[in-house]
């Protein structure tokens, strides 16, 4: 008893003041005086969940209790100890900041910190307060090398303090620093954890103390007395005035709409519509920083450029290992010393793949780009280190079978297990429809007939393959063709609108069977539609491959800019900034979206500054060149709808499952071997099952929901203000029961982990041998009488590589999708949480948590069985890349499989 009391107390027991007696023994004195006998047999009956020694202070509870109630409260100590997270690498000014700390600490320029109870002090009316505690020996330990640092603290506090729910943390030093966790012990109901992860600037940035609240979660109307007005002072801070240009220190979440990308002080072909806001350009909101306007446009915002950061509130930066691994990866060498280089030396020569050994040089030391600077006096300023950068790792589509690519079974497989397997859907009208205003674009009747196809769909008629669910059709057609003109009217950009109709074979494959070709209605009429079918022939043969590498276009724009950036990067943007803003971190909904929401907006904000922006890597990259961003915001208005977004309701739209009670997922999908939809329904059920547990947990009636000020204000400022131009839309589901929320998350965290990863880590894999998915097209397929069509004839591979991406286009390209394919070193997977079990107070919803990872390591076992079993020949079989992209785990580095928890790259 008497070590661990002196363990407890931070002090000899012999060397006490008389006055003083253990921690548990004031707090059972000062209760007892005042409970009634039934509140004592209650706290007998619970000592055993104590984690103190009750039962010694229980032997003495005669003497305690004849105590008066009016004996002056005694103090006792409590002791903090506190996790800061060093930086590994430290630049000069770092290290100067923090020897000038060492000193200044030791004179009360220190870091301070105070508890706050969870009670109001009757006397006074406001929360009780500890006595102020300085973080000890920060000048001993400044030298430290490790990763994280312990410090201590120690608290003196009344006996009836009750219990801390915050602590207050105030920095007098120069330089902020990385809080991770503060553990209090010492008080009777066991270790408290207070789960910080942020930054605590110093005072000459923010004069007021930085609060962090307990990990036990609290609904609004339940949250105690002497946290409340903490609480709702919190979430008024992260809001901010809307006002002013913010500072990098800053933690304010705010909207504002897309006026950011263009530079219209540079010119007008960098000009760029502000998107959001206007019935032309809807598109949801993205973080306000408040920058002052552009000198020639009042309404757009001027720009910050690398390397100098774009603000995103200071908790949503890059961490440390996040950030070294994005910054030595290959596009920040391409970026800052080999691309403005290649630019000036090959740029004007527009040096193009003469063969298909030209492709695979890029994946060999001595590569083409070198071979091509090797004359040039700009290889000898290339620094000896970054050479290596110019050599690309071998993709995994050519990793197995070199040709694989060019096969119609692998072209059909990739669109159900490939990058972008969200687009295709079943053929349910033939031929296919376009919802188009004719008015406006013209008769878009297709060109597709019977004729075409039926030679193709083994002796049936198209509407027995219609109704038998035989015939899939990729349609590009309605989203490309109001942009074609302005595209192809750009030098080396040459587009069409394409349809892919596919037939499902006996095997459980699908085989193309024909591709339409539109261009707009103001090309001679013979020439704005053409149907192209599979190869007689040697020159038939090369016309099919040139359309299928144009459909492999279209869909590579549509995945890029529709389905990747804006159906998980920018729709999910306005749910995170209303999640800062109008829940607290105390609340068990923000406890639940936290590691969903992990560098989203640092990772937008950087895709503003350098991907999507005018004269950037998306606009130089991809067919629609400046009009990218405007196809994003077409697609937006025309066909993103929330409720669409969830697994199940998104297969059904597309046709490509019916509702099944009697299947294990409630659906039966129409291609039983859909590698991304059988893997993905599994997740989703997962995710699924653990949202509703936790919902339920917290929200056993829909009263709950309904007077959950937080929530509601939550899900409506996303719709009202984040998706301002869409927030009168009648598909919005509400938020009225328990039933209603677990939809609504377990759509947000499906979109933030799986749908996000299988858009995502295959980019490189698939697209970075550049024929199989090219993202740009330069020439339009060339027909008899074109004066294009001789040189065509006398040599179609070369016309075929100089159709796609110059040499340096490529490589600029592949080195984007590399680094978006990859995963740093802190990334955290689906199933796992960076605080372990201490991410919540609650201990029945850590139960539930490590039973939903338990299932998310059966899910991942069944994916490789999957991927062993020869009848599944979507995802196994010769040359034939399993498909990985929802195995929830990973490896750092480039791998094609895992699932993070959030957008985090």
């Amino acid at each position: 008893m008497a070590l661990i009391t002196r363990e407890i107390m931070g002090s000899p027991l012999m060397e006490r003041s008389s006055s003083f007696v253990s921690s548990s023994q004031v707090l059972l004195n000062h209760s007892f005086s005042q409970m009634p006998l039934k509140s004592t047999r209650f706290l007998r009956s619970k000592k055993a969940a104590l984690k103190f020694p009750v039962a010694a202070v229980s032997e003495d509870l005669v003497r305690l209790s004849s105590v008066s109630a009016e004996e002056k409260a005694v103090k006792f100590k409590v002791r903090a100890v506190v996790t800061v997270r060093n930086k590994i690498k430290e630049d000069l000014k770092d290290t100067i900041m923090k020897h000038f700390d060492s000193l200044t600490d030791k004179i009360g320029m220190n870091i301070v910190l105070q508890l706050i109870s969870t009670e109001i002090d009757p006397r006074t009316k406001c929360p009780r307060k500890s006595k102020e505690a300085v973080l000890k020996d920060w000048s001993e330990k400044s030298n430290v090398r490790a990763e994280r640092v312990n410090y201590t603290a120690e608290f003196m506090v009344d006996s009836d303090f009750m219990e801390a729910g915050a602590i207050t943390v105030t920095n007098k030093h120069q330089k902020e620093f990385f809080l991770e966790t503060i553990t209090i012990d010492g008080f009777p109901g066991g270790t408290l954890h207070f789960p910080c992860n942020s930054w605590v600037q110093p005072r000459k940035h923010n004069p007021l103390p930085r609060v962090f609240f307990s990990n036990k979660p609290y609904l609004p109307n339940e949250t105690p007395s002497g946290l409340r007005l903490l609480r709702e002072r919190e979430l008024k801070s992260l809001r901010g005035d809307g006002k002013g240009e913010r500072k990098l220190s800053d933690r304010i979440y705010d909207f504002d709409v897309y006026n950011d990308l263009g530079l219209p002080d540079s010119g007008f072909d960098l000009t760029r519509p502000t998107l959001g806001g206007s019935q032309d350009h809807p598109y949801p909101r993205r973080c306000r920083t408040g920058r002052p306007p552009t000198d020639r446009d009042m309404n757009a915002e001027s720009r910050v450029e690398k390397p100098l950061p774009m603000y995103v509130p200071r908790d949503e930066q890059f961490e440390e290992p996040k950030n070294q691994a994005f910054s030595h990866m290959r596009l920040k060498a391409l970026f800052r010393n080999l691309i403005p280089g290649l630019k000036a030396n090959l740029w004007a020569e527009n040096n193009d793949f003469n063969d298909f050994s030209d492709v695979d040089d890029l994946y060999v030391t001595e590569g083409c780009l070198l071979k091509l600077l090797k004359d040039s006096d700009f290889i000898r300023k290339i620094p000896e280190t970054s050479m290596k950068l110019l050599k690309f790792d071998t993709p995994k589509i050519i990793s197995k079978d070199k040709f694989a690519w060019m096969r119609d079974d692998e072209f059909a497989r990739q669109a159900i297990a490939g990058v972008n397997p969200v687009s295709i859907e079943r053929l349910q009208v033939f031929p296919p429809v376009s919802k188009l205003d004719p008015q406006v674009y013209g008769n878009q009747e297709s060109a597709l007939k019977e004729e075409h196809i039926l030679d193709q769909i083994n002796g049936m008629t198209v509407q027995q393959a219609i109704e038998e669910n035989k015939l899939f059709i990729l349609d590009y057609h309605d989203i490309y063709l109001p942009f074609l003109d302005k595209i192809n009217a750009l030098d080396d950009r040459k587009s069409y609108a394409t349809r892919t109709i596919f037939f499902l074979t006996t095997l459980g494959t699908l085989k193309p069977i024909a591709i339409e070709l539109s261009l707009p209605s103001g090309t001679p009429a013979l020439r704005s539609k053409r149907v192209v079918t599979p190869a007689l022939d040697a020159t038939t043969n090369w016309v099919w491959q040139f359309a299928k590498a144009h459909v492999c276009n279209n869909d590579a724009g549509v995945h890029q800019l529709v389905h990747h950036w804006l159906r998980t990067h920018a729709c999910l943007e306005p749910f995170i900034l209303a999640t800062h803003r109008q829940l607290s971190a105390m609340h068990p909904i923000f406890k639940l979206l936290d590691p969903h929401m992990r560098y989203t907006l640092e990772m937008n904000a950087q895709a503003r500054q350098r991907l999507i922006n005018a004269g950037g890597v998306i606009e130089d990259s991809f067919t629609p060149g400046p009009y990218c961003m405007e196809l994003s915001s077409s697609a937006y208005k025309n066909s993103w709808r929330f409720d669409m977004e969830a697994l199940p309701a998104d297969l059904i739209r597309r046709g490509m499952a019916k509702p099944d009670p009697t299947q294990p997922h409630g659906l039966k999908l129409l291609i039983e071997d859909y590698p991304y939809a059988s893997d993905g329904l599994m997740i989703w059920s997962a995710i699924e099952s653990w949202v509703r547990t936790y919902v339920n947990h917290y929200y056993p009636s829909s009263s709950l929901i309904c007077s959950d000020k937080e929530l509601q204000s939550w899900y409506y400022e996303a719709i009202d203000v984040g998706h301002a131009d869409h927030s009168n839309k009648t598909w919005w589901p509400t938020l009225n029961k328990p039933d209603d929320l677990v939809s609504i998350l377990t759509t947000l965290i499906w979109v933030a982990s799986a749908q996000h990863a299988a858009l995502n880590f295959g980019q490189y894999p698939y697209g970075g041998y550049v024929p199989n998915r090219p993202p740009l097209m330069r020439r339009l397929i060339p027909e008899v009488g074109d004066a294009e069509y001789a040189n065509f004839a006398a040599d179609p591979q070369k016309y075929f590589l100089r159709s796609l991406p110059s040499l340096l286009q490529a490589a600029w390209y592949m080195a984007v999708v590399d680094i978006l394919s990859l995963h740093s070193p802190d990334e955290e997977y689906l199933g796992e949480r960076r605080l372990g079990s201490s991410w919540t107070g609650d201990s029945e919803m850590i139960r539930a948590f490590h039973g939903f990872s338990e299932k998310i390591g059966e899910i991942e076992k069944e994916i490789e069985t999957r991927n062993s079993d020869p009848n599944l020949r979507n995802r196994c079989g010769a040359g034939v890349l399993p498909y990985e992209l929802l195995a929830p785990s990973s490896d750092s580095g480039i791998t094609c499989r895992g699932i993070p928890n959030s957008v985090s790259i």
